[in-house]
């Protein structure tokens, strides 16, 4: 398969100036627009004569300029023919998911998701009559022995959320066309890294409010897959964003467009520190857990599924065996060496430190945590691209060695 390199393809999108030449795009904020001929209304208003297709905007729930914007660049850096924007990363998922299956149906997905996916398919889908069986991401062959004659789709994540387990997309989408599923990929964790719809993911689904943005300033979510169905979620009958509505503000959509240009650059430094720092940890015998480290039980893996040059990602993970060594940690690292802020989330321009299994993870039950093989020791970190690395790894070897060694 060719190279593909997304931030080029990102750069080979229309470039949209404001009305008056600025450089930047504008900020639309009309929640309606005008129509100029009375007779296009109704195709208009059915998605039949689109911006795109020489008609007009007609209401921003549908479409509007600046969010059409920052899809065009989803798109493109997905490599996919369209995308949505949303309000919010589970907007995203909750959206693109119920657009595949309905009461009755049945879904298998990776039981490392997410918290809050989890509670999702859990606990709601459960309520509204989807069934969904879990399985460990490593076992490829689990998810095609879990396939029944009502399952709809596979679920993952590109890596797992907190323990850095890989998903073999290759493999899972192989799955899925032999039984005629859909494969839907949250690729939060890596962008620019892999490209999921290119190993065969029919769907992509990102939490923009992470390294997409990397300010956490804002929410935001997108959905990336074919024009069909992308342009099923917008139908006007049955699309399930057009019709749950999680619209993203125009405002927030321009902040991206102004940050995305950039993401390439922070990709990069964000994994150069990840991995210097996993390597020191290793060095020093702690138990950490990083796919560009060759020790990582998947690192080939990881290494035949991105793009070469962005490395293998912001995030590490330390087990610390015991929850009360990690808080000792935690404390350690944000109040005494200020080497990172104790806070959920990941992607931002500083370091985010989190005991996962009491936060992102706590949804999940803790038998269920065991059976993912998430220990209630181990912290995640976001490792940010302040300041600089030798410092900061002075910072992380001060306190690793006064509360782990």
């Amino acid at each position: 398969m060719k190279e593909f390199c997304p931030e080029q393809a990102m750069v080979e999108v229309k470039r949209e100036f404001d009305e008056f030449g600025g450089v930047a795009p504008s900020i639309c904020r009309s929640s309606t627009f005008t129509v100029m001929e009375p007779g296009t209304m109704p195709d208009i208003f059915h998605g039949k004569l689109t911006p795109d297709a020489g008609g007009c905007y007609l209401y921003s729930r549908h479409f509007n300029p600046t969010v059409k914007v920052l899809d065009r660049y989803l798109a493109a850096m997905e490599n996919t023919q369209k995308s949505i924007s949303t309000a919010s990363g589970m907007a995203a998922i909750s959206c693109a998911l119920l657009q595949s299956c309905k009461s009755g149906d049945h879904i298998i997905a990776s039981n490392t998701v997410y918290g809050g996916t989890y509670a999702l398919l859990a606990c709601l889908f459960k309520e509204i009559g989807i069934e969904v069986s879990f399985v460990d991401p490593v076992n490829t062959e689990g998810f095609e022995k879990a396939i029944r004659d009502n399952t709809k789709l596979i679920y993952t994540e590109t890596i797992a959320n907190p323990t850095l387990k890989i998903s073999d997309i290759s493999k899972l989408s192989a799955i899925t066309k032999k039984h005629g599923l859909k494969l839907i990929v949250d690729n939060t964790f890596t962008p620019m890294i892999i490209t999921p719809a290119r190993l065969g993911a029919d769907v992509v689904v990102y939490s923009m409010t992470k390294y997409i943005n990397g300010a956490s300033d804002l929410l935001a979510g997108s959905i990336c897959s074919t024009s069909e169905f992308i342009d099923k979620l917008m139908d006007l009958h049955t699309g399930r964003v057009m019709l749950y509505g999680p619209t993203i503000d125009a405002r927030v959509a321009f902040d991206i467009i102004q940050r995305i240009p950039s993401l390439a650059l922070r990709m990069r430094e964000h994994a150069r520190r990840a991995l210097a720092m996993s390597e020191m940890l290793e060095n020093m015998k702690v138990k950490v857990s990083y796919p560009g480290l060759k020790s990582h039980p998947q690192h080939e893996l990881m290494d035949s599924m991105i793009n070469k040059g962005y490395g293998y990602g912001g995030l590490l993970t330390i087990d610390c065996i015991t929850q009360a060594k990690a808080y000792d940690l935690m404390r350690e690292l944000q109040n005494v060496e200020r080497f990172g802020l104790l806070a959920v989330s990941l992607g931002y321009f500083d370091t985010l430190i989190s005991c996962s299994s009491s936060s992102t993870s706590s949804e999940i039950p803790e038998d269920k945590q065991a059976e993912m093989g998430l220990s209630n020791g181990l912290i995640r970190i976001s490792v940010g691209i302040t300041g600089s690395l030798e410092s900061r790894m002075e910072q992380l070897e001060r306190a690793v060695r006064k509360v782990l060694l």
